[in-house]
């Protein structure tokens, strides 16, 4: 009789660097098709709890191995089969729902800047944290707004400025905590209907982090995904577009519920004002999809040149790109219609919040 296997837990942040690793673990994800179709981590292996035990011959025994659920107990119940028969196995601590809140960070010096990428990485969420001299600039903050303060700290920055690219649907913005802890002032447009105080911002902008390097971070319009949609530029070298462009696709123009008429104000805010600029300026996006490829230490970001080149929605003509706009739009994000009303002040961030974020973003327009 063999002798029992071992069950330990690890963490969703000891997780992230293995997923680079060149010996990536085995990522046994235990919950029903259904579940891992709508949301999982990239590379898992789906096989039932309900049906483990007849199939514990597919799990290698030459891979370190991480059993996966939504919250960790059929997880923990997984590795127990595995253990019974042998096998040392990790169980992923609060499985999905903790995955949802992880996060790492890239940083990279761009225009005199340093410019820090907060990933989100169960969620696909993209952040930014912009800073020189010792002010700065938050771009789409998440909820987890003591990252956000922490990160500024440590670089001796104070948050001087916070922004959101548009009102989110699918993920409840930290701007207002993020404000209130850090004294900074919240900019946003008043072209979608937040319910709370801000500055509305103004159309071409400069927010001056400090004059020695000319940094300016310049507000840009580009209704389609929301009315206020909006996009902001570090020199010539950087745009951070929020969810009007992304680097696999573009921003859903139908969350609104007035598809047509968005599609349209999208295909001229990237046809007007986004493609016109610099081919070399770095794309950086507030989300990214399941086909964008995250690695530690890399940038999620493409150069608009290349995004011209291998995107077919930027080829098409405002007929064409309209008729396709709407045809592809598919499900829409969990829970979109409450995190708007938290979002624009309508409705309060309560106690469910993280249980109300949890799922993928859908906020492209498929490709």
């Amino acid at each position: 009789m063999s002798s029992l296997g071992t069950i330990s837990p690890i963490s969703t942040n000891d997780l992230v660097p293995l997923l680079d690793a060149t010996d990536r673990p085995f990522l046994l994800d235990v919950r029903e098709p259904d579940e891992v179709a709508d949301w999982s981590i990239d590379g898992v292996v789906n096989i039932p709890l309900g049906t483990l035990a007849e199939h514990l011959d597919e799990v290698p025994s030459n891979q370190r191995v991480i059993v996966i659920c939504a919250k960790g107990m059929r997880a923990q119940a997984g590795a127990e089969l595995l253990a019974a028969a042998g096998r040392d196995v990790e169980v992923l601590e609060g499985g999905m729902g903790a995955w949802a809140s992880t996060y790492d960070v890239v940083e990279a010096v761009i225009a005199g800047a340093t410019v820090l990428q907060v990933r989100r990485r169960g969620k696909g969420c993209l952040s930014y944290v912009i800073g020189a001299g010792d002010r700065a600039i938050v771009i789409d903050p998440s909820l987890n707004v003591e990252l956000y303060a922490t990160l500024a700290s440590e670089r001796g920055w104070q948050i001087a400025y916070v922004l959101d690219t548009h009102l989110h649907a699918d993920h409840l913005s930290g701007a207002r905590a993020l404000v209130s802890q850090s004294g900074g002032e919240l900019l946003l447009s008043d072209a979608d209907p937040f319910d709370f105080s801000f500055t509305p911002l103004r159309d071409g902008q400069h927010l001056v982090l400090t004059p020695e390097v000319g940094l300016t971070v310049s507000a840009v319009s580009v209704p389609g995904h929301t009315e206020g949609s909006t996009m902001y530029q570090l020199g010539d070298e950087a745009i951070f577009t929020g969810d009007t462009l992304f680097l696999e696709s573009v921003g859903r123009p139908d969350l609104a519920d007035h598809a047509e008429s968005f599609a349209k104000n999208l295909y001229r805010s990237l046809h007007e004002r986004i493609l016109p600029l610099s081919s070399d300026a770095l794309v950086f996006p507030a989300h990214y999809g399941s086909v964008v490829s995250v690695r530690a230490g890399e940038l999620v970001t493409r150069t608009l040149g290349e995004l011209c080149s291998t995107l077919p929605a930027l080829f098409l003509d405002e007929t064409a790109f309209i008729d396709w706009a709407l045809k592809n739009v598919k499900d829409r994000p969990p829970n979109y219609q409450r995190i708007v009303r938290v979002n624009a002040g309508d409705e309060p961030v309560t106690s469910d919040a993280a249980e109300m974020e949890l799922g993928p973003n859908r906020c492209a327009v498929a490709s």
